[in-house]
C-alpha cells in the first residue's frame, strides 16, 4: 500500500536534482532540430527525385 506513495516521494525527491534549460537554451536547442529536420527533409526529397528520375528513363526507355 504504501510503496506507490514512496515511489512517488522519491520521484519528487530526484527532480529537485534536474537542472532545467532556461526557455532561451530551449528555444536555441528546439531551432536547432527544426532546421536539421528540414535539411534531411530536403536531402531526402532530392535524392527521392533523382533516384525516380534515373528509374524512369530505364522503364520509359
Amino acid at each position: 500500500m504504501y510503496a506507490p506513495f514512496t515511489y512517488l516521494k522519491h520521484v519528487r525527491e530526484e527532480f529537485t536534482h534536474i537542472v532545467w534549460p532556461t526557455s532561451r537554451t530551449a528555444l536555441a536547442h528546439t531551432l536547432v532540430v527544426i532546421l536539421i529536420a528540414v535539411v534531411i527533409a530536403l536531402v531526402v526529397s532530392v535524392l527521392d527525385y533523382a533516384f525516380g528520375s534515373v528509374v524512369s528513363r530505364f522503364i520509359i526507355g
